[in-house]
């Protein structure tokens, strides 16, 4: 005994031999009957099926006499069959699977015919349709949805003209499904799973962005706000933040210190570099007008560097003079003397008084 459709099982009958103790001849070796299923008997080459609705009665002449029983599903199923088909390469097939209600209306001939599988002649059934072959080898493996779209349109149009006819059946066309071949299913699997996982990177990617992006914003608002914002989340103690900021002012006043220290010793160093340069100026302008030939008025020309910031109003000692101009009268060297005019005056020019003279 086996399960199927919409033979249930099959089983054959002993001969019922009349007891001692009973008048009438009872069967007790028929299989348990299933929901929505019924006997079919066979009585002497002929199948009868036991009236439906009637309290089941082992006695019955049927029942006693039968050398076989069968049990016929008779409700309303739902079943599938498929039918390979080419595609444009030979090395490629698609799996066509139709659906169809199919409902037993005559148990008695379902059990004659033996039907204990009706997915073999709905199988025969897809087989005969020669189109549905064409149709599908104009096309790739890739193609799946195009081959469904035109296998639909193909089985609507030859399940109208040609019914799908099983003995004692009732059968009609549902549907169809163009399945995917187990290797483009894998390939399809991975690449849905690839970008799953690309999809699920980028948005990490833009997370960790959007996160930086806020840490960046928070940063530029100064350390006084990210240490608010510490204290606040508890990752930052409130002593180690004042710590902190004492020994960010002790550095402060030891930076500005050491700068203005800096600042001072380039200013020191520049003014003596200027007294150097003015020093140096100045001697080697009172050598050029001590060689001079003609008359020199130094203190105009003093006076002149004085204004043009050349020389400083006190600037230092005048470094001695090489040569005394010429006379204007007979063209010998002028004599340096002193203020009361007696003897030759000294060498070095103490002052502008001195140059004058």
């Amino acid at each position: 005994m086996h399960e199927n459709y919409p033979i249930v099982a099959e089983q054959m009958l002993q001969t019922v031999q009349r007891g001692w103790w009973s008048r009438r001849r009872q069967r007790a070796d028929l299989p348990a009957l299933p929901p929505g299923a019924v006997y079919v008997f066979r009585v002497g080459g002929q199948y009868r099926e036991y009236p439906e609705g009637m309290t089941f009665d082992p006695s019955h002449p049927d029942v006693v006499d039968a050398s076989s029983v069968s049990l016929v599903d008779t409700r309303a199923r739902l079943v599938e069959a498929e039918r390979v088909v080419p595609s444009v390469s030979e090395a490629d097939t698609f799996t066509i699977r139709a659906s169809f209600t199919c409902q037993v209306t005559d148990a008695a001939t379902v059990a004659r015919q033996g039907i204990d599988d009706v997915t073999v002649p709905l199988r025969t059934y897809l087989a005969g349709d020669s189109e549905l072959s064409r149709v599908s080898a104009a096309h790739r493996i890739e193609e799946v949805n195009a081959v469904r779209d035109e296998a639909t349109r193909r089985m609507t149009a030859y399940t109208t003209i040609v019914t799908p006819r099983i003995a004692g059946m009732n059968v009609e066309f549902v549907g169809i499904e163009v399945l995917t071949p187990e290797d483009l299913r894998k390939w399809e699997q991975k690449l849905r799973d690839e970008r799953r996982d690309q999809e699920l990177l980028r948005g990490q990617h833009e997370f960790e962005s959007q996160s930086v992006q806020r840490l960046a914003e928070l940063l530029q608002q100064g350390g006084e706000y990210v240490d608010a914002l510490g204290v606040t989340r508890n990752v930052i103690d409130v002593a180690a933040i004042a710590e902190r900021a004492h020994r960010r002012e002790d550095d402060d006043r030891a930076h500005r210190q050491q700068a203005a220290a800096q600042a001072s010793a380039r200013t020191h160093e520049r003014e003596r570099e200027q007294r150097a340069l003015h020093a140096d100026l100045l001697r080697t302008l009172v050598t050029h007008m001590g060689r001079a030939e003609h008359f020199v008025d130094y203190q105009q020309v003093l006076q002149q560097l004085m204004e043009q910031g050349t020389v400083p109003a006190a600037g230092p000692a005048a470094p001695a003079v090489e040569s005394a101009p010429a006379d204007r009268a007979n063209g010998s060297p002028a004599k340096l003397t002193g203020r009361n005019g007696q003897g030759p005056g000294p060498r070095y020019l103490k002052d502008e008084d001195d140059l004058l003279d």
